[in-house]
């Protein structure tokens, strides 16, 4: 028989085929599977249960968020390396006098211990509970993509249940990375603790730009804040804070515990990306984090967010009044400065011009509100006015709203004590130390937490121009966010300078000196202040001043 070199072309035509098949599928079904993992499905929670204590401990990333729906179901959405599994949980035998997720902890935590992780992760699920005032963390970035590698960030519309009924409520303390859902409960909270493994940069989020949205973004976790856990209470029987509570308004809408103050205890990494989703003032969207955190860490912790009630003699029980001083032109010839002084405290703001105006708006200021850009402008245009420098005292607190990062600049620029050269301030060529007569103390300088801002703008204060390609440029004017920042410190409060019915009257400030018209300008919204104060004051939260009109 003749020898054949080229075994293969020996065979005849049709015995090649079958051959090559065999082996093509040999090799597929022997070497594929080292290769290729089975697809990650969402398994129900019976298939997550069947491993019963199966729980490997290996290395990852795992978010955990927990929401209570309409349905009545308590969900846990767990994220597993890229993988999201949604666990759904009757609510029935989790109700406690109306709160949906008042027992849920327990129910969390045997769910998380008596998991079995999928096979294709490398994950660590520790279960555990940590008492609230024991260090409790932020939450995770409420709002991510199914899948985290997508090149866009997933925008979750707002539910139409209103403020207040379940959710996250995020606490912060220390560097830590982990992740923690808070629930809601009345006393004592209770924190679950889930923790994991800082995420890779391949696992970020990009970047959130303002430009890219046409309206504002909605966030699932957009009413969603920081809370005091723990803090003073009022003893005030007929404080504004206990009629909030009785109100069918606002019940819903007033949270006494709210955190204030941003300090270097209350920013870490996970408040960084949580408040990134939200633009200045209501968060750090576009902001530089070096900066940022380079700032806050230069602000000794606020012990106490309730500082008036701190400040009470021990044992003493009584309702803290306050007057909140506006610059409307209503106070002009007001001769209203006596009832102001009266008070407990004294709240002022911006371009606060007191010499010569002492009968109309007082004369003492307990707390004095700006932004960087409201007293450089104040500075620059009201000091042959007598507005040199802002309200001095050793018991003068500064509150300082951050609208933006010339807000960080100016900072900068007033630790290193230089003058201001960005060009955000091209037009104010000044040492920011000049403002306080270099006499500045910071436990006396307070950042007001972009969550007071954002929640002041959500429940109170959100105008229809949010809904437009304007969105952008709308913030509450300096005289709200102070007002609102007294309504949250005070038992009592009285409002005075503040746009009313009638305003068209008089002049823009109690101190121009020839009258000037009101200019609605499109990055506040007037006619929605006017409404809420009006609102405020029939409800008994606040008293208005309004000035009468002339007999005709």
């Amino acid at each position: 028989m003749k020898s054949c070199p080229r075994r293969l072309s020996c065979l005849r035509q049709a015995a090649q085929w079958p051959l090559l098949l065999a082996a093509l599928i040999f090799l597929l079904f022997f070497s594929l599977p080292s290769f290729v993992k089975e697809p990650n499905t969402k398994p129900s929670r019976a298939a997550w249960a069947e491993g019963g204590s199966d729980l490997r401990k290996k290395t990852g990333v795992v978010n955990v968020n927990t929401f209570c729906s309409s349905s009545q179901l308590l969900t846990v959405t767990v994220t597993v390396a890229l993988h999201v599994y949604d666990l759904p949980l009757p609510c029935q035998q989790l109700q406690e006098t109306g709160s949906c997720l008042s027992s849920a902890p327990a129910a969390l935590h045997e769910l998380i211990l008596h998991c079995s992780v999928p096979s294709d992760t490398d994950t660590v699920l520790l279960g555990q509970f940590q008492d609230a005032t024991d260090k409790p963390l932020a939450p995770p970035r409420a709002v991510s993509p199914r899948h985290q590698n997508q090149q866009t960030t997933a925008v979750k519309m707002l539910t139409s249940e209103g403020p207040g009924k379940g959710g996250l409520l995020s606490t912060t303390s220390g560097q830590e990375r982990n992740t923690t859902p808070v629930i809601r409960k009345t006393s004592p909270p209770v924190t679950t603790r889930i923790e994991t493994k800082a995420k890779s940069s391949s696992q970020r989020v990009p970047e959130l730009k303002a430009a890219n949205f046409k309206s504002e973004p909605r966030w699932d976790f957009e009413d969603k804040y920081s809370l005091e856990v723990g803090g003073l209470q009022t003893t005030c029987p007929d404080s504004l804070k206990v009629k909030a509570s009785r109100s069918s308004w606002l019940q819903h809408l007033f949270l006494p515990n709210i955190t204030l103050f941003l300090d270097a205890k209350r920013f870490n990494q996970s408040e960084w990306d949580r408040l990134e989703h939200f633009p200045p003032p209501f968060g750090f969207m576009e902001l530089n984090y070096s900066v940022v955190q380079k700032v806050v860490a230069r602000f000794p912790p606020v012990p106490r967010q309730q500082l008036l009630l701190a400040g009470l003699p021990a044992g003493e029980s009584g309702c803290i009044t306050c007057a909140v001083v506006g610059n409307g032109g209503i106070l002009n010839n007001s001769r209203v400065g006596r009832a102001i002084d009266s008070h407990d405290y004294v709240f002022r703001l911006s371009g606060a011009v007191v010499k010569g105006y002492e009968q109309d708006v007082g004369t003492r200021t307990s707390f004095y509100g700006f932004t960087a850009f409201s007293l450089s402008q104040s500075l620059l245009l009201l000091g042959r006015r007598g507005f040199q420098h802002v309200p001095l005292g050793k018991n003068v607190r500064y509150l300082h709203y951050l609208e933006g990062s010339r807000d960080f600049e100016w900072l900068e620029a007033l630790f290193l004590n230089k003058t201001l050269v960005g060009k955000n301030f091209h037009w104010f060529r000044r040492r920011p130390q000049e403002a306080f007569r270099e006499a500045l103390q910071l436990d006396r300088y307070l950042l007001l937490h972009p969550d007071l801002l954002r929640y002041i703008k959500n429940r109170f204060l959100r105008s229809k121009t949010l809904d437009t390609v304007h969105w952008r440029i709308y913030r509450p004017t300096t005289g709200a966010l102070v007002l609102f920042t007294a309504l949250q410190l005070c038992d009592r409060v009285s409002a005075y300078g503040f746009i009313t019915k009638g305003h068209e009257r008089f002049s823009d400030h109690y101190y121009d000196k020839s009258w000037k018209r009101l200019i609605f300008y499109i990055n506040h919204d007037f006619k929605l202040e006017q409404a809420v104060w009006k609102k405020l004051h029939d409800e008994g939260l606040l008293w208005l001043y309004e000035r009468p009109e002339p007999p005709k």
